[in-house]
C-alpha cells in the first residue's frame, strides 16, 4: 500500500472535468408530435446530464424556432431544479435559432453563447390559423357548434371571427408575454436593460446584437468555450434523449390501407416548417 501511495504521490492523477452535452433542437410541443422538443421526450435525458460523475459543467447546445410556451418553461424549470440540487452550472450555446421559446431554453443557463450570425429573441407571443367560413358555405355545408358557456368556444375557424374571441385572445397572449417578459428579466438581470421595451417586442436579434443587448454573454461555441473555461482535457460528454417507439396505426381503407403516419407527418413536417420559415431556414 505504502509503495502504491509513493507512486500516486510522484504521479498524481486526476480524472479530467466532464461536461455533460445536451441538444435542444427542434420545435417545441407536446411529445404527441414526432420530432418535438417537450418535457416527457427530454426528462430522462436532462436527469442523466446532471447524474454524470466528474460533472462540472452541463452544457444546453439550442437550435429551436420556438412553439408551446408551457413545454418551454417545464423544460427551464426542471434544469434549473437539477442545477440549483446538484450545483452544477449550466451554459447555453445558440446555434442556428433559439428564438421564442428556444429563447426560453437558453435562460436555463447561467451563462449564454451564441454565434454572431445566430438569431435570438423574438420574446414575444404569436398565434396563427384559417378561417374556412365561407368556403363551407358554397360547399352547402352548415356548421353547428353548441356551448355551456358562452366563452367555451374562441376563434372557431369554421365560422365568422368575433371580435369578443379576438379580445379574448389578445388578452391571453398578453398575459403570457407577460410571463416570458419578468423571466427574462430575472434571468438576465443586470444584463439587460429591463426598460428597454424594444427587447420584448418579438423583434429578432443577431447574436452580435444579443450580446450588445445583454442578451447573450458571448460569442462562442460549445468546444472553445468549454476549453477555455476547463482546460484543454475537458471531456464533453454528449447525453441524447431515448427515441420514442410509435405504436402501428391501423391501416384504413380512406388512405387505400396506407398507415395514418404519412398524413400525420407531413401536418406536422409543415407546421414545423412555418416555424423555421419565420427566420430565413
Amino acid at each position: 500500500m505504502k509503495i502504491i501511495e509513493a507512486l500516486r504521490a510522484r504521479v498524481p492523477w486526476q480524472r479530467p472535468p466532464q461536461v455533460a452535452v445536451l441538444r435542444l433542437e427542434g420545435v417545441i410541443a407536446p411529445r404527441l408530435r414526432r420530432g418535438a422538443i417537450s418535457l416527457s421526450s427530454h426528462a430522462a435525458a436532462i436527469e442523466k446530464a446532471f447524474a454524470l460523475k466528474g460533472l462540472a459543467a452541463v452544457a444546453l447546445v439550442v437550435n429551436s424556432p420556438g412553439g408551446t410556451p408551457v413545454q418551454a418553461a417545464l423544460l427551464f424549470r426542471r434544469i434549473r431544479q437539477l442545477a440549483a440540487e446538484k450545483a452544477v452550472p449550466v451554459f447555453a450555446f445558440a446555434e442556428d435559432v433559439a428564438a421564442s421559446g428556444g429563447y426560453w431554453l437558453l435562460l436555463a443557463g447561467d451563462e449564454i453563447y451564441s454565434e454572431e450570425a445566430s438569431i435570438l429573441g423574438s420574446i414575444g407571443v404569436i398565434s396563427a390559423s384559417f378561417g374556412f367560413a365561407e368556403m363551407i358555405g358554397r360547399l352547402g355545408i352548415d356548421r353547428r357548434v353548441h356551448t355551456a358557456g358562452d366563452k367555451k368556444s374562441l376563434l372557431d375557424p369554421f365560422l365568422p371571427e368575433q371580435e369578443g374571441d379576438v379580445e379574448r385572445l389578445a388578452l391571453l397572449q398578453r398575459n403570457i408575454h407577460e410571463i416570458f417578459q419578468e423571466e427574462v428579466k430575472r434571468r438576465r438581470a443586470g444584463k439587460i436593460d429591463a426598460a428597454d421595451e424594444s427587447l420584448f417586442s418579438g423583434e429578432i436579434l443577431t447574436g452580435r446584437m444579443a450580446v450588445a443587448h445583454g442578451l447573450a454573454d458571448g460569442i462562442g461555441e460549445l468546444r472553445g468555450v468549454m476549453r477555455a473555461r476547463y482546460g484543454e482535457k475537458v471531456r464533453l460528454r454528449p447525453v441524447t434523449p431515448e427515441r420514442r417507439r410509435w405504436p402501428r396505426l391501423p391501416r384504413l381503407p380512406l388512405f387505400g390501407g396506407q398507415s395514418l403516419f404519412p398524413v400525420t407527418d407531413l401536418i406536422d413536417w409543415l407546421e414545423a416548417r412555418l416555424l423555421w420559415a419565420r427566420f430565413g431556414l
